[in-house]
């Protein structure tokens, strides 16, 4: 099967949506009885890998988790629910958002507890990087976190570009 078969030119960004619930048990939770960050952390890269899996049908690896806000704390006994999509496709990377609310079982109350931005790269099953296809925004919503998307890869790179230049300039003040 080629390469075009697997993997069209583009692909929309709503055919990447992905949502995953869980319930929060004590095995989640610290002494307060609220969901640990790491264990959310967790749940939200899984969810990221959905959306990153559906948009390039192959193996993804997390490169990176740009941002996360807590906005919230989730309590024992909660129902979490995690949707993510592709943002934007690079060559062969994702960025993928992933936004979490949480209902209170006992009331039916569902507030939003925490985004995040992460991403992913395409890999076959060597482990080399893999093209994905276009991302294809469709509504005024999608086409913002597109473009916002690319924001993030520019201040990666700087940021990226600033790290290597103070590693430069610090291994040249040991060897001095």
């Amino acid at each position: 099967m080629s390469f075009m078969k697997e993997n069209p030119a583009a692909r929309t960004i709503s055919s990447t949506q992905s949502e995953m619930t869980e319930i929060i048990l004590p095995n989640d939770t610290n002494t307060l009885g609220n969901l640990l960050g790491g264990r959310l952390m967790h749940f939200i890269d899984l969810t990221g890998a959905m959306a990153a899996y559906r948009h390039s049908r192959t193996n993804v690896v997390t490169a990176a988790m740009d941002h996360i806000d807590f906005i919230r704390p989730v309590h024992l006994g909660d129902l979490v629910t995690l949707r993510s999509s592709v943002n934007r496709a690079f060559s062969t990377s994702m960025d993928v958002g992933v936004k979490v609310w949480a209902e209170r079982t006992r009331t039916g109350e569902v507030v939003h507890v925490a985004s995040a931005y992460l991403v992913f790269v395409a890999i076959d099953d060597q482990g080399h990087r893999v093209r994905v296809p276009a991302a294809l925004p469709e509504t005024a919503d999608e086409l913002r976190r597109f473009e916002g998307a690319m924001r993030r890869r520019e201040h990666r790179d700087a940021e990226a570009a600033r790290r290597k230049q103070a590693k430069i300039e610090s291994d040249a003040q040991e060897e001095s």
